[in-house]
């Protein structure tokens, strides 16, 4: 069974970072300044680890024990980096097929897209280390084990990474409603990330700046949109049956 996992105390949180511990959030109290903090934060930032700042009260209500100011999240996989895996699937000679997730803050969405993701054979997923679900034992029972299969690329910015991927030769497609154009459409055999946004408020207008191409699918009853683990299991069949062609 995969728990999850928090670890307090400015010494025990620096040396986890020393060790290479997968990290997914640092929780550190607001205005706290004192060598141990600034180690474990310089740290932390070397590897452009997620921090948080917060009220003590915030951190007392996490944990008991005597945190020092400050908490670790322990993540329950192991994050890939997309620049590595990139080159990786264009040697085995596959068509690359990304998934990139903006603003998927829901555990039981973000664990059935992932679900979805494995079974449609999606090379990776790529997320912000801000804003996003936290990847815990919620979200991995919900995706029914797959991300403990399927390559999960942690990225300080969506914008950045975007820009890599179109310097790789992949075509962006994001799915917005803002389009006339419905999904089966669009040639979805050639190298592609598929961008998702949240039910909300959809993908960000930086990243749907810098997308390629603009698909929707069509909705004929009265309500506005539709679950995104839905919308994007939908657009992700829709590249395995064309590729399957």
């Amino acid at each position: 069974m995969i728990k999850d996992t928090c670890i307090y105390g400015m010494h025990a949180i620096t040396e986890a970072i020393k060790a290479g511990k997968q990290i997914d959030k640092i929780v550190v109290r607001r205005g706290q300044d004192n060598p141990l903090t600034r180690e474990m934060l310089s740290e932390a930032r070397k590897l452009d680890l997620p921090i948080q700042f917060v009220p003590i009260e915030k951190i007392d209500y996490l944990c008991k024990q005597n945190h020092q100011g400050a908490l670790a999240y322990i993540s329950p996989i192991e994050y890939q980096k997309i620049d590595e895996i990139i080159p990786f699937i264009f040697d085995q000679g596959k068509t690359p097929f990304i998934l990139v997730l903006d603003q998927i803050t829901d555990v039981r969405n973000f664990g059935a897209i992932c679900r979805s993701a494995e079974c449609a054979g999606v090379d990776a997923i790529i997320v912000p280390d801000k804003g996003a679900s936290p990847i815990n034992a919620d979200s991995i029972k919900t995706s029914a084990g797959a991300l403990s299969i399927i390559p999960v690329c942690r990225t300080s910015s969506l914008d950045d990474t975007i820009k890599y991927l179109k310097m790789s030769g992949i075509t962006i497609f994001a799915a917005t409603e803002k389009t006339d154009n419905i999904y089966h459409t669009k040639d979805m055999t050639i190298p592609l990330a598929l961008i998702i946004g949240s039910e909300d408020t959809g993908i960000s207008a930086s990243l749907l700046r810098d997308a390629d191409e603009f698909i929707k699918i069509p909705l004929l009853g009265s309500i506005g949109s539709l679950n995104a683990s839905v919308a994007a299991s939908v657009l992700m069949y829709e590249v395995v049956r064309q590729r399957a062609v």
